[in-house]
């Protein structure tokens, strides 16, 4: 019995340190990054909103480092985290960044002309997980669909968006009235 509950508290440990890697990584990857390079930034937008880019050609074919650098930068919140939740389960922890970069790979197979099986979609959306078609709508409008993994984050993203896109044009017109 003792070892029934100790494998159980190891599974919910592990459980929980994969999922608050990668609710916290997509938050913090979404609010302080990804959004925020939208509206001030032109990396990301170059790198991953420019006419005839594909996942495929940038990230697997090109060997342009700066393409690297906008995916490190994206995965930088996810290892922040992954010190204190090693602490809590190291299988967790590599099992949530495993399950992050394979997101990142599923969810831009779209490109390919991918179709996500109606039953995985039905369960990405009970669980509001991203699908390769949903991040198609944000390079195809870098305005949409925001949450790379989760997609409960895209309606408080527009908001962020909104706000930040008030604050560049409140900081852009106090700084040119004070040129004149």
């Amino acid at each position: 019995m003792e070892v029934f509950l100790e494998v159980t508290l190891e599974f919910i440990k592990a459980i929980t340190a994969v999922a608050l890697l990668l609710l916290l990584g997509d938050f913090f990857s979404t609010f302080f990054y990804h959004v925020p390079e939208h509206v001030f930034g032109k990396f990301h937008t170059i790198v991953h909103h420019g006419k005839n880019r594909s996942f495929f050609h940038y990230a697997v074919l090109t060997k342009n480092p700066l393409v690297m650098l906008d995916g490190i930068l994206g995965a930088i919140p996810y290892f922040i985290f992954t010190p204190w939740l090693w602490q809590l389960s190291a299988v967790g922890t590599i099992i949530g960044l495993l399950l992050g970069e394979f997101h990142v790979v599923w969810r831009h197979v779209s490109i390919l002309k991918w179709k996500t099986p109606e039953l995985v979609k039905s369960f990405c959306n009970l669980f509001f997980i991203t699908t390769p078609e949903r991040h198609w709508l944000h390079h195809q409008n870098a305005f949409a669909a925001y949450g790379d993994i989760f997609s409960f984050y895209d309606y408080p993203a527009q908001k962020w968006l909104t706000f930040l896109r008030f604050v560049r044009r409140k900081f852009r017109a106090t700084s040119t009235a004070g040129l004149v």
